[in-house]
């Protein structure tokens, strides 16, 4: 067992007790996270190919077909659970992904604001980072793509969870800032912290749970080449 399988846990402990929503995992540790989740505790959960296919609880028969038009009817009626990334988020869950540097002059460009907007204002939305650092960390966003919650987002607003390669993170404070959920075994809450732009609260972390030996076993058929290793290495 590796650091990369207790991420993908983590990223498929995401989806516990969703229901019969549509995952939308961005990126190969959250689609095998939804994929794990959607084989062992959440049935119900709808998983695509990626481009306009739900696909069976074998991940290899079909049961539907979703293409992209129709994404836009799920995003309106809230039955989504999307997992991003982000290239920085700041302790209310603003999320940046189109720039670095002033909106008006970036020092650099990257994706663009994309979905992310209308992804959090209408249904459940979380972030996955595969490098955890105060470069992600930030104390404030250089451009809000993703709203957090200091902003107003309408009823449906939820940023649930934030998975990184050393911690599991959420925003259920009393002020709906960020803080640590779980550590990954073997890493210090203080390294967390140490690699956080702003203050976490203080306090005992307990250690993110790891894969059972059926999940492991899962891991393998799911990812036979063990591309999550190239991610998140030890």
């Amino acid at each position: 067992m590796g650091r990369a399988d207790v991420c993908v846990v983590a990223c498929a402990e995401l989806f516990r007790g969703a229901g019969e929503i549509l995952a939308s995992p961005m990126g190969l540790l959250p689609t095998l996270g939804a994929r794990l989740a959607r084989r062992t505790f959440a049935p119900d959960l709808l998983v695509s190919d990626g481009e306009a296919l739900l696909l069976g609880a074998d991940l290899s028969t079909v049961e539907g077909w979703l293409p992209y038009r129709r994404v836009f009817d799920v995003v309106a009626h809230g039955t989504r659970h999307v997992v991003m990334g982000a290239n920085q988020i700041d302790r209310h869950g603003n999320q940046n992904i189109s720039c670095i540097g002033a909106h008006a002059r970036p020092d650099r460009q990257l994706l663009g604001f994309r979905g992310a907007p209308g992804n959090t204002v209408n249904h459940r939305t979380s972030y996955w980072v595969p490098r955890h650092s105060a470069r992600v960390f930030v104390e404030r966003v250089d451009v809000v793509s993703g709203v957090g919650y200091d902003r107003p987002a309408g009823r449906y607003h939820d940023v649930h969870r934030v998975v990184t390669n050393l911690a599991v993170l959420d925003f259920a404070t009393a002020d709906r800032t960020m803080r640590m959920v779980s550590v990954h075994p073997g890493v210090d809450p203080d390294e967390v912290r140490a690699l956080t732009g702003f203050a976490l609260p203080p306090g005992e972390v307990p250690a993110t749970r790891t894969p059972s030996a059926a999940e492991l076993r899962l891991l393998e058929e799911l990812d036979p080449d063990g591309l999550r290793e190239r991610e998140v290495r030890p």
